[in-house]
This record gives structure tokens, sequence and C-alpha cells, in this order.
């Protein structure tokens, strides 16, 4: 099995939603491919990490000053990027 073929299974590798012939092509991949190994348990970390977060509701003077900051960098990226051959 190549990397772009595990890669192209992580997602329902992570599920658990694969028939056991392909499970197992993905854990013998996974044995002896150190990049695919570390993509892998990253993104299971990841999932596991966002998984146990509680969702916080932002004060309202910091929802309006994010909101600012957000449109201010939008504007400021527009202008300049400006029109071409202006």
């Amino acid at each position: 099995m190549k990397c772009t073929e595990f890669l192209k299974e992580l997602n329902e590798y992570l599920d658990g939603a694969l028939d056991a012939r392909t499970k197992s092509d993905l854990d013998d991949h996974l044995a002896w491919c150190h990049n695919c190994y570390v993509v892998c348990d990253t993104t299971k970390k990841t999932i596991q990490i966002y998984k146990n977060t509680e969702v916080y509701d932002l004060p309202d003077e910091l929802r309006t000053r994010l909101q600012e900051a957000i449109q201010a960098k939008c504007q400021a990226k527009k202008k300049a990027s400006g029109p071409q051959g202006a």
C-alpha cells in the first residue's frame, strides 16, 4: 500500500468504518511507515481534543471586537490586492 492510498482511507480508518481486510492492510502500512503513523496519530489526538472540548459563549464585547478585527483585516487585504493593472 502506498501513502496516498492510506491517506484516502484515513477518515474511514479512524471512524472504524472499514472492512477487516482493508483495516488490516492499513494497520500493516502504519507498522512500517513513520510518516503515515504520525499523520494518523496526530489526527486521532486532534479529534480527541476537540471531542472533549466544551463550547463557550464569548462575551458580547469580545465578540464585537473580534468581528471588527476580522472585518478590518479583510478590508485591508482587499485594498492591498486592489484591481489588477490599475
